[in-house]
């Protein structure tokens, strides 16, 4: 047989883990099976564990997807040089977007589900949530340094934790229930929060 190249694994994995995904958009994690996603990938069971060893393995590449899906808007940015405040209105606009996407908020609220039983996937998390705290808290160092936030710099370690808690927070809140606000006005709302810390705003 033949030898996969890797930009064709890739392709391969990624199918999985968009299959994964619809899936637990609807049944969640927990109740999705491994025959589940190779029904809806379209693949065998071999295939599948061609890629992952274990049901852990899929729900740690779920996290590695979302992951690599904010590193994304961190480099597009970073690129566009834009000033640190507004950086930071935009990454946590980002955050606020993936509940846009039902499979996504049920997947936030399966890895909370997981973390008090699966030490692999707790520390997995926590690296993730520790990646995306240093890079607000350096935004928000760079705007109280630039005059565009007005807030102690011992603080800003504290801020970038409240902006990344408020957003799981909100995820989890909507996959308990669909209803209870309206998501479209929550990126308004927080616009407002920050406003009021924002310098120029005080002026």
């Amino acid at each position: 047989m033949p030898k996969l190249s890797p930009e064709v694994r890739s392709q391969r994995r990624a199918r999985l883990i968009q299959a994964a995904q619809r899936r637990i958009a609807v049944h969640g994690y927990r109740d999705t099976t491994i025959d589940d996603v190779c029904a809806e990938a379209g693949v065998s069971k071999g295939a599948f564990y061609g890629y992952f060893h274990t049901k852990q393995d899929l729900l740690l590449g779920l996290l590695e997807a979302e992951t690599e899906a904010l590193a994304e808007v961190i480099d597009e940015l970073a690129a566009g040089r834009l000033p640190a405040g507004e950086g930071i209105r935009q990454f946590t606009r980002a955050m606020l977007r993936v509940g846009d996407d039902p499979a996504r908020v049920q997947l936030r609220a399966d890895l909370w589900a997981a973390l008090s039983a699966d030490p692999v996937v707790r520390d997995r998390f926590a690296e993730t949530v520790d990646r995306r705290r240093q890079v607000l808290r350096t935004w928000i160092v760079m705007a109280i340094r630039g005059g565009e936030i007005s807030i102690a710099e011992s603080r800003a370690n504290a801020l970038a934790s409240i902006l990344l808690a408020l957003a799981e927070g909100l995820m989890l809140h909507r996959a308990l229930d669909l209803g209870g606000f309206r998501w479209e006005n929550i990126g308004a709302v927080l616009d407002e929060l920050l406003s009021g810390i924002d310098a120029k705003e005080r002026r």
